[in-house]
């Protein structure tokens, strides 16, 4: 062989992707299971890219299933057992609905969380330092964030006294999410006023409902927030917050809560850990680091609110 010729098959070789040489081991095959609801792309995105961060890339070495469900138990299930029945070699989920529907649907496939709101008290792990099943990932602490958002919303608006908040009646985080904004209410001296909503109420209804009983803001669940939602909030000119970022994109006042895009970059290394050969029993629950204040400046002025010059600096994110 030339030496030219021998340099070229040598640099060639070295120049291969990444995927390509890993083509040649393996080609892994993952699920992920959302909602419709928020629109999964933004998150979806992210997650490509920490996995291409990683060393897999699609058409490569990877090969992703994704079901979308509309938020509901059993069509979230359903999309889950077809993953399971696909044999994948793990599962992603974003959000708390979804980890719960693939760790009932199965025991034996790695379920790595994107994102969910305390996965110790839903029941997802036995503990965030000893995870002890077949499920693992990230934690959204959003119970905890919710608190703050109270605060956020009483420093928005001085005069506030009762507060709606907006969560998914067959969603286990529901609880513990509810029963947080009361502790941080209480303590600021408002009242809460909880509506769980589900697939078949009439939507326009309960925001009637909210506008009847005067409530001066209104807090939504990350995981059921929707254009829809928000246009009625707008209507019934409720100021909005929500624990997830797409929110205010969406037309919502506010957002204060772990960054998802972030999470769902980052659920990557416990893809590949396990893949690896890790078992998620073994590997802790991460608890986010940053939190986010997104303010939509437009649904500010189309409210009449009046945003402080300081809450504006202390903003992540102004959407004008």
């Amino acid at each position: 062989m030339r030496r030219r010729e021998f340099i070229g098959l040598i640099s060639g070789t070295a120049a291969w992707p990444v995927w390509a040489q890993a083509q040649q081991t393996r080609m892994y095959t993952i699920g992920v299971l959302t909602s419709i609801s928020p629109n999964p792309e933004p998150l979806l995105k992210a997650l490509r890219e920490g996995l291409y961060e990683a060393g897999y890339v699609e058409g490569g070495n990877l090969h992703l299933e994704i079901r979308l469900a509309a938020g509901t138990p059993d069509l979230l299930l359903e999309k889950a057992a077809e993953l399971v029945r696909l044999k994948v070699d793990l599962i992603v989920t974003f959000f708390t609905p979804a980890a719960l529907a693939a760790k009932k649907a199965t025991g034996e496939i790695p379920i790595v969380m994107a994102g969910a709101g305390d996965p110790v008290a839903t029941g997802l792990v036995a503990s965030l330092t000893r995870p002890g099943g077949n499920v693992t990932g990230q934690s959204s602490a959003g119970a905890e964030v919710a608190g703050k958002s109270v605060e956020l919303i009483r420093e928005l608006i001085p005069t506030a006294h009762r507060l709606g908040v907006l969560v998914e009646e067959s969603d286990p985080f529901a609880k513990p999410y509810v029963e947080e904004i009361r502790l941080a209410a209480h303590t600021a001296g408002m009242d809460v006023e909880a509506i769980m909503i589900r697939s078949e109420l009439p939507l326009e209804a309960v925001f009637t409902g909210l506008t009847d009983k005067r409530v001066d803001g209104l807090m939504i669940q990350g995981s059921i927030v929707r254009k829809e939602i928000l246009d009625l909030a707008m209507k019934h000119r409720l100021p909005t917050v929500t624990s997830t970022r797409l929110g205010p994109s969406l037309g919502a006042l506010m957002s204060y809560g772990s960054d998802y895009f972030s999470l769902a970059r980052q659920s990557a290394a416990y893809v590949d850990k396990i893949l690896k050969g890790a078992r998620p029993a073994d590997l802790p629950v991460a608890f986010p680091t940053k939190f986010l204040l997104i303010i939509n400046a437009t649904t500010a002025k189309a409210l009449g609110i009046n945003i402080s010059p300081m809450m504006l600096a202390r903003a992540d994110e102004v959407i004008e």
